[in-house]
């Protein structure tokens, strides 16, 4: 079952609300000794987390199915970073960090147990009943599993969105009434705290595709925050560029190119995830500002590709800060049970 982003928290007494965790969706089915965790691309997380299925085997139920959300605890959040490289091909090393840096499944749905094979027929209201009961007879001794926190109170939603970040980046709102059914997105929609952001623009790579006349265009400006040491970090990019602005953006920009761009982080090496181009970009004396929203900034980067706002030519490049994303966040952990 999946999602609708929408720009507000519904409200009205057929909606219930939950966190939304920043982690890896999951559901896991126990049948006696098997236990099977999938994510929402169909992909084995079994491998990955076998410190969770192990945990999954210790419970007291021997046949149930759970939807939840993989995460990582470190201090007081939960940290994307360190869940992503829990994703690694070596068996070695995935017992390492299984040991290092074990993960949490937190459960907000229950779709069969032994006694109700077809729990995920059942409205929400008694799916959650269900999982309450489930949880409060096999989570107790194993803390590798808890329940995530569900409310119909709309001002505690409207809470957990403003205090969102550092393990959760907004709030899944629910209908109460109606069954569990996968690809209908109408019976869930997710709402995201979106933020702004002042940014160097520390730099720039070409578009794949040339403009007119075979001319090469930027196609996403490399940002920049500066920290109190006066080191540019480069924290994420911006391809939201309208096409038909890209010639006098590029016009304005290549004056400017010059090394070394980023003096603190710079855009990346090579990694699984980059290509040949990606990994090409051009240094930009720091002159330029732009504000840009955006909906999670996690490690030292933001989450998520941002959009433009506005450009700032009235603010100095030195008052880009990571002081300026500080907030006030929940301990993620207080919010289980």
């Amino acid at each position: 079952m999946e999602a609708r982003s929408v720009d507000a928290i519904p409200r009205g007494h057929e909606w219930q609300y939950e966190p939304k965790w920043d982690g890896f969706r999951c559901l896991l089915a126990r049948h006696g000794a098997d236990v099977t965790m999938q994510s929402k691309a169909g992909e084995d997380l079994a491998r990955y987390f076998p410190e969770v299925a192990a945990a999954a085997r210790a419970l007291k139920a021997t046949r149930f199915t759970l939807d939840g959300e993989l995460v990582v605890p470190q201090a007081k959040s939960f940290s994307f970073d360190a869940l992503l490289r829990r994703i690694h091909p070596a068996a070695s090393r995935v017992k390492k960090l299984s040991v290092e840096t074990p993960a949490l499944f937190l459960a907000f749905d229950l779709l069969a147990t032994a006694k109700d094979a077809e729990l995920m027929a059942r409205p929400l209201h008694a799916r959650r009943l269900a999982l309450e009961a489930f949880a409060k007879a096999n989570f107790t001794d194993h803390p590798t599993f808890r329940l995530s926190p569900a409310t119909t109170r709309f001002a505690t939603a409207q809470d957990w969105l403003a205090q969102s970040g550092g393990g959760s980046d907004g709030v899944i709102a629910k209908r109460i009434d109606l069954p569990y059914q996968a690809g209908n997105r109408d019976g869930m929609q997710k709402i995201k705290r979106h933020r702004s952001a002042d940014c160097v623009i520390g730099g720039f790579r070409y578009a794949t595709n040339k403009g007119a006349q075979g001319r090469k265009l930027v196609g996403s400006l490399l940002l920049g925050l500066y920290d109190d040491d006066g080191l540019l970090h480069h924290v994420g990019f911006t391809s939201a560029l309208k096409k038909e602005e890209k010639p006098a953006l590029t016009d304005k920009l290549e004056p400017l190119i010059a090394p070394p761009g980023f003096t603190g982080n710079a855009p990346g090496g090579p990694s699984r995830w980059s290509t040949a181009r990606s990994t090409e970009w051009c240094p930009l004396k720091p002159k330029l500002v732009i504000e840009v929203c955006y909906d999670h900034f996690s490690g030292d980067r933001f989450r998520h590709g941002t959009s433009i706002l506005r450009w700032r030519p009235d603010k100095s490049p030195r008052q880009c800060t990571f002081e300026q994303l500080k907030q006030t966040i929940a301990d993620p952990l207080k919010l289980l049970a």
